[in-house]
């Protein structure tokens, strides 16, 4: 038995049902607008966060640069599950984006310490800060993750998109 013929199938990221359903939903839309204007939120807060903890300047900045990064997270997993709901039938966990949803939970979980310590005070300035730092590194992987399995999504569709040679090298009819 070769080893191709032992490969366990992989689902596909979206069955042609899901990608019609994903193609006309206006959520879709939303996504793509709120993933790279949180990613900027990301990129400004970091900046301005590691600037207080090296400088002990701009502390005001930092902190509401790390809130209206957690205010752009919240809307996007709002969003991103009212999206997953209309594509898949389930308000989070489906099962092409399970890891993605159980890692964006702890992304959650992370920023909304950081709010809490922040109402709270239960934190001083610079551990807060500290915290944001570890959501943010958790956003990072979370990112990454949806990332990799886009990129990878995209790649499938584009080998099962182009034309196929059998062995002989005559071209193969498509699946």
């Amino acid at each position: 038995m070769s080893h191709a013929s032992r490969a366990t199938p992989v689902r596909p990221l979206y069955t042609p049902e899901e990608r019609v359903r994903r193609d006309r939903s206006r959520w879709t839309i939303v996504q793509a607008v709120l993933a790279p204007l949180q990613f900027l939120a990301f990129l400004a807060s970091l900046w301005l966060v590691l600037r207080f903890l090296r400088t002990g300047e701009g502390a005001q900045a930092a902190t509401v640069s790390v809130l209206v990064k957690t205010g752009f997270l919240y809307a996007i997993m709002v969003t991103g599950a009212i999206w997953e709901r209309e594509v898949f039938g389930v308000w989070l966990f489906a099962p092409s984006f399970f890891w993605e949803d159980v890692v964006s939970m702890a992304v959650i979980a992370l920023h909304t310490a950081y709010v809490w310590a922040w109402l709270t005070g239960a934190l001083d300035l610079r551990a807060q800060l500290l915290l944001a730092l570890v959501a943010y590194l958790s956003y990072v992987v979370n990112a990454l993750q949806f990332f990799l399995k886009l990129r990878a999504a995209r790649r499938a569709a584009a080998a099962d998109a182009a034309p196929r040679t059998d062995v002989a090298g005559t071209w193969a009819s498509q699946p």
